[in-house]
């Protein structure tokens, strides 16, 4: 399994709060003197999340929230006002927690944990029977969000009582914002011949082929280097073609499978039968070292012992490890046989086959910076997102 700091890409120019543990919570904040509670006799009736969940085994009432806008756009920012009563003396100890969650995996995105009403309304100081509210202000993701809230003390969370409010870790279900951005499709070309793979794209096969530029994979921004790519297919082999421009070309990883992914790397994943479960990997570095491998699930059993049958060449226009000069790019080119790819459908494929299948790179921007890049972004630092891939169509 590939370790967790290769999920997390972090992007330059990223404006999104930080991602934390999701156990993390707020610094504690002591409020000022003569703060007190603010309460209401009831929610607002213009509550756009209602809920009536209860915590703590029947001792809160979390009833909903209130989202300004409605639907907001990527980028914009987002009131929420979150309401909850205590039907019972509250427990002593607890904090508030709000995380943001992608829609599709339940990743979290963006960690908005705080002190409820800034310090100054801590859980066991709340009076029975009065409305509580807490606002605060979030920016909104690129992608659809579910928003999770409840309250922590230490390792543990205050028990939401009913298994349907909540997500199975004991934060209640709160408000879904956005709308997923459609998911881009690539038509791949049939052609008659086996190419020749010399890493040099000068095919005439490869000029017909359409091009795609590979963007910002966490916000689908423009990458700071440029990526295309193109692909391909006869009755035997996919065939992917990168052109990369990179000033520095490097790698210092030199044997098959070698976790090539935390270096410089292109890399292809493909869901032949589009469900979303079983998936292979692929990457080629710039040294021509491969890396490949089977999972059966989402992260879960990747296989190394998996043999692609892949074929691959690359070019470097430059010179490889010598961050002295500055170099123009290289370029891969990769011949994947669908006899050895997991759950294909149809060998050779037929016209209208449609998979599900994502392009990346990661490039180290001064060696340091890493910037992923993707054909279908992600919107969340987990290039396995595969409800995000795209879809692949066979001509």
């Amino acid at each position: 399994m590939r370790p967790l700091s290769l999920v997390f890409l972090p992007l330059l120019g990223l404006s999104l709060a930080a991602c934390r543990d999701e156990q993390a919570g707020p610094r504690s904040r002591k409020p000022a003197a003569s703060a007190q509670v603010k309460t209401r006799d009831t929610a607002p009736a213009d509550l756009t999340f209602r809920s009536g969940a209860t915590l703590g085994g029947g001792a809160l009432v979390y009833l909903g929230s209130r989202v300004s806008p409605v639907q907001p756009s990527p980028g914009q920012a987002v009131q929420f006002s979150h309401y909850f009563q205590a039907v019972r003396p509250p427990p002593e100890g607890f904090r508030f927690f709000v995380h943001l969650v992608d829609a599709d995996t339940g990743q979290m995105v963006v960690n908005a944990d705080h002190e409820f009403q800034n310090g100054a309304a801590p859980l066991g100081s709340w009076p029975q029977g009065k409305v509580v509210e807490d606002v605060h202000t979030v920016q909104m993701p690129p992608a659809p969000v579910r928003v999770m809230l409840g309250f922590w003390k230490g390792d543990e969370r205050l028990t939401v009582d009913e298994p349907r409010a909540q997500d199975g870790a004991n934060r209640l279900l709160g408000p879904e914002l956005g709308k997923a951005p459609e998911l881009p499709e690539y038509k791949v070309q049939r052609v008659s011949t086996p190419l020749v793979l010399d890493g040099v794209l000068d095919d005439a096969a490869w000029k017909e082929a359409t091009p795609v530029v590979l963007r910002g994979s966490f916000d689908g921004r423009s990458a700071s280097l440029r990526t295309e790519a193109r692909l391909l297919h006869d009755e035997a082999s996919l065939y992917v073609a990168f052109d990369v421009e990179d000033p520095d070309i490097w790698g210092t990883l030199l044997t098959r499978d070698a976790p090539i992914y935390e270096q410089e790397v292109v890399e292809v994943f493909l869901d032949a039968n589009a469900d979303g479960k079983t998936y292979n990997e692929l990457q080629v570095s710039p040294h021509n070292v491969i890396f490949d491998a089977y999972f059966p699930a989402r992260r879960q059993g990747m296989d190394l012992s998996w043999d692609s049958g892949m074929k691959t060449a690359v070019k470097v226009r430059g010179t490889l490890d010598n961050p002295a000069d500055r170099d123009e790019g290289w370029t891969v080119e990769m011949q994947i046989p669908f006899a050895r790819l997991a759950e294909v459908p149809h060998v050779p494929p037929r016209k209208g086959d449609r998979w599900r299948f994502n392009l990346y790179r990661l490039e180290h921007l001064g060696r340091r910076n890493v910037e992923g890049q993707a054909f279908s972004p992600l919107f969340i630092g987990d290039f396995h997102a595969l409800p995000r891939f795209g879809w692949l169509t066979f001509e």
